[in-house]
């Protein structure tokens, strides 16, 4: 049993499991398989249990019902593609999981709102396609937009290429419909714009990485579709020169900066080592680069506006040469490069990766200084790549060449500690978009306000006081 105060969770019993399947009709059930008990990184291990996969909200909540009666703990599962452990629990007293993969309808699209009503296991390419269907954007992406869903962003805040012009997933949230700990069911899925009736329960539940409620279904917000889209690379002369380039296209084409990608010359490198079928455009690799693109309103061309940002950023000593994409497919092809970063890697295998973000005006500082720190500890590979434009950056450590993470294992706290420690010296977040999950909850605890601290557990206590939704997760159990 896990034991937190005066709070105990059971493992689930034969008995529980018999109360759990005779509240929902037959084939809700099945055994644990191997994608329900694995992340990505491959840190952690779930325990083979029951997977539950109700079909509507009221299966849900019934589930939560039980579950809180019987004070088993609910680990709530969408595409399994978090990186941070949220969706497994390695240990402590066997839990239920939650699967949302068969609450995957798109209930209602109202295109004329810019609203579009989805349930929590929607995949995210799935909305974004029933979005151009009603000639409408949904505006959140990133590379695993083709498994992730709906429930599992939100329950992360999910950010990836689009926040600097959109925002983060909170952002792209009306309203949800969630079961609570209790089992009862807040119909929150409001389509309003303005709605000041109290405190905000979408907040809560965004965010919280199911500690607080499973998110069902939600309404999110479409924008109009850019009448030009365009994409460039640039080749520049440092993060300090990305970021004055940044400021100059944001000066030229105000919030048509759609995407702003910040690419270290290691990356191309591992591309080259992992990934040869994925084209290097440059014929002498840069050091740095960054993907640009362009969401431009009817009446002007992306092509034009990236030759006058061009001519003005090399007068400026910021832009050393460029590459603008002459159609779809060679946009694709630049694309491609920023998205097949991560899974690169992954085939290298880093000692230690972060997720980090850093107020704008400090990011070329501390890539400087955490390169000078990670030499104090040994040598090795960074891959530094991610959001510039919002301040978040994928800081990566790997091995040199001949090594492996394993050889390493005994230095990766010690990396990710300096790492981190130089990320809070400079006013960052140690978690820009991945979540806290039960990765980073001593982190959490390191450098977390200590009123915001008490005050989510405060929260924590009011909502779940048996502490059954995702045990161990973002708060320590």
């Amino acid at each position: 049993m896990r034991v937190s105060g005066d709070k105990m969770l059971n493992s689930l019993t034969a008995e529980a499991e018999a109360r759990l399947r005779a509240a929902l009709p037959d084939g809700r059930f099945a055994r644990a398989e191997a994608r329900h008990l694995e992340e990505p990184r491959g840190r952690y291990a779930g325990q083979a249990g029951l997977v539950a996969t109700p079909h509507s909200t009221e299966e849900v909540a019934s589930l939560i019902r039980i579950a809180g009666q019987e004070r088993i703990g609910v680990i709530p599962y969408g595409g399994g593609t978090g990186l941070v452990g949220g969706q497994v629990a390695p240990d402590g007293p066997m839990p239920l999981i939650l699967s949302m993969e068969k609450m995957s309808a798109i209930r209602k699209v109202y295109a004329e709102e810019n609203v579009l009503i989805a349930e929590a296991g929607v995949i995210l390419a799935e909305v974004q396609a029933a979005a151009e269907a009603a000639d409408r954007l949904f505006p959140l992406s990133l590379a695993s937009e083709g498994s992730a869903r709906i429930g599992g962003l939100l329950g992360t805040n999910a950010g990836g290429t689009g926040v600097l012009r959109y925002g983060n997933a909170r952002d792209l949230v009306l309203g949800v419909e969630a079961v609570l700990p209790s089992g009862e069911i807040y119909n929150g899925l409001s389509r309003l714009r303005k709605d000041n009736t109290g405190y905000d329960l979408r907040h809560l539940m965004v965010g919280a990485e199911g500690t607080l409620g499973v998110i069902t279904a939600a309404a999110l917000k479409l924008f109009a579709r850019p009448a030009a889209m365009g994409t460039a690379l640039f080749q520049v002369a440092s993060p300090g020169a990305a970021l004055s380039l940044l400021s100059m296209a944001r000066g030229q084409v105000g919030e048509a900066v759609s995407a702003f990608e910040l690419i270290h010359r290691q990356g191309f490198d591992f591309l080259s080592e992992t990934m040869p079928q994925v084209r290097n455009p440059w014929s002498e690799t840069p050091e740095w680069c960054v993907l640009v693109e362009l969401g431009l309103p009817q009446g002007l061309d992306p092509a034009a506006a990236f030759e006058t940002l061009f001519s003005n950023a090399v007068e400026a000593g910021l832009v050393q040469d460029g590459l603008i994409a002459q159609n779809q497919g060679q946009s694709q092809d630049f694309w491609t490069i920023r998205e097949s970063i991560p899974e690169a890697n992954r085939l290298i295998g880093s000692v230690s990766s972060h997720d980090i973000s850093v107020p704008l005006g400090a990011l070329a500082d501390f890539i400087v200084e955490g390169g000078k720190r990670i030499e104090k500890i040994g040598e090795f590979r960074i891959n530094c790549f991610g959001h510039v434009g919002d301040g978040n950056l994928h800081y990566n450590v790997f091995p040199m060449p001949g090594k492996t993470r394993a050889d390493h294992e005994g230095e990766r706290d010690q990396i990710k500690r300096v790492v981190h420690d130089l990320v809070h010296e400079m006013g960052g977040s140690v978690s820009a978009e991945h979540g806290i999950g039960r990765l980073k909850v001593g982190d959490l605890e390191r450098y977390g306000d200590p009123a915001k601290l008490t005050a989510m557990r405060a929260i924590k206590a009011a909502l779940d006081p048996v502490g059954i939704m995702n045990p161990g997760a973002v708060l320590r159990g």
